[in-house]
Parts: structure tokens; sequence; C-alpha cells
């Protein structure tokens, strides 16, 4: 197919997207949603993100070195998003990392030192991408949940910091619900995979040509996977921040 009938291929695509958008930007001005555009511009940029992304694993992706750097590109961009989220400084920063490469790095061998995926260049990028984007949402919502937590309880913190609780005592119940909220999304998305959902990792593998069965043998490691990784970066997350001495600024 040549450059220009490629082009003629994408404008179906093309439409249908840009009306979506158009719903969604007329939906929530109409209802006086703060930053309606936000939605369609974090698109734009995605759509930008994948196209160069794109290009790029063209050329890489069976290289063991290049992959190992799309990896750390990947933990490094999703560490600075929950960092920004939870609140931006340095020893946020570390703690952030910390937790995030442990729920990770656990994961991913886990996964493929019990030769659950295959290991190789492809599959490792794969995977390690799916988890990583989605341990920088769970722990994003734990520590969102648990700033907003304390900020509203705060008087009930201080009761128990001045009865003699340490920091970490005071908060202890709110980082534990914390934790509870920020994985549900993934429970109630693996509880209802092929019943309400088909995953994007399931539907990916049957494009490409895999099985239903070997499809959904991958996509149940990526589930597993998901939760494995979501629930050590959010506890451990919030082991290391929750010792709080002062009210929380959102």
């Amino acid at each position: 197919m040549t450059f220009p009938a490629e082009l003629a291929s994408l404008l179906p695509t093309l439409v249908g997207v840009v009306l979506l958008l158009a719903v969604v930007v007329t939906v929530l001005r109409a209802y006086r949603t703060q930053h309606p555009f936000a939605p369609a511009l974090a698109l734009l940029r995605g759509t930008l993100q994948l196209a160069a992304i794109s290009l790029i694993l063209s050329g890489i992706i069976n290289d063991p070195l290049w992959v190992g750097v799309s990896l750390l590109v990947m933990f490094a961009a999703a560490v600075g998003t929950v960092t920004r989220r939870v609140g931006a400084s340095r020893a946020h920063l570390v703690r952030v990392a910390a937790a995030m490469g442990l729920g990770v790095i656990v994961t991913l061998t886990i996964v493929f030192a019990t030769g659950a995926i295959e290991f190789s260049p492809r599959y490792v990028l794969a995977i390690g991408g799916i988890i990583i984007g989605n341990a920088m949402s769970i722990a994003t919502l734990s520590g969102r949940r648990f700033s907003e937590a304390v900020s509203d309880h705060w008087p009930e913190v201080e009761g128990w910091l001045a009865l003699g609780a340490t920091p970490r005592q005071s908060t202890r119940d709110l980082a534990r619900q914390a934790v509870y909220f920020a994985i549900i999304p993934s429970t109630d998305q693996t509880k209802t995979t092929g019943l309400v959902t088909l995953p994007g990792a399931f539907v990916g593998a049957i494009f490409g040509g895999a099985s239903p069965l070997e499809a959904g043998r991958f996509q149940i490691v990526v589930l597993a996977g998901i939760l494995c990784a979501g629930s050590i970066a959010a506890v451990t997350l919030l082991h290391l921040i929750s010792p709080v001495r002062q009210k929380p600024v959102l």
C-alpha cells in the first residue's frame, strides 16, 4: 500500500476520533466542568507520543539494550507523574521511585522467572510497559486518597498525636483505606474481565493472530501482574509517606 493510500485509510479513524472528542468537549462544557478541553488535549498528546514510540519501537523491539532503555524512560515518566500528584518534592520523588520500583521488579521477576510469559525483549517491553503504567495509576490514587483523607480527618489525627500516638500510628487506618480504594478499579476490572470488558492485551493478542486460549493466558498474567505491582507500590508508598506531622496542603 502506498503512503497516500495509507493516509486515506486513516481518514475514517480520524473522523470517528474527532466526533468522539467533540461529544466529550460538548458534554463537559454544557455542564460547565473545569478544563473541558483537557481530555481532548490529553488524547492529542497521547496520539503524538504513540506515533513517536511506534516509530522508535519498530527499530528496537528485539534489542535487549534499547528495550531496557525504553522501560527506564517509561519508569522515570511514571515516577514523575505520581510525584507531581502526591506532592512535588525531592523526598516524595525518592519514595515514589522506591515504591514503584519494588512493585515493578518483584512482579516482572515472578512473571519471567516462573516462565508464565516467555522471557524475550518483545514480551519484557510489552509486560513491563503495562505493569509500570498501572502501578503508576494505583500509586497516584493511593497517594491522593491518603492526602485527602488526612486533610479531611486532621482533627482526628491531631487527637491521636495528642494522646501520644506516633505520626505513623495516627494515620495508619487512613493509609489502609487509601490502599483499598486505590486498588478497587483494578479489582473491578479483573472481576469483570470477559463479562463486561475485553481487555486490551487480550484483544491485541487476538488481532495479532494468537488463539483465544493463548490470548486469555496472556491477559490473566497481565491482570495478576497489575494487582501485584499495584499492591506493592501502594502499600510501600503509603508506608513511606504516612508519618504526617502537619496537615497536607492539597
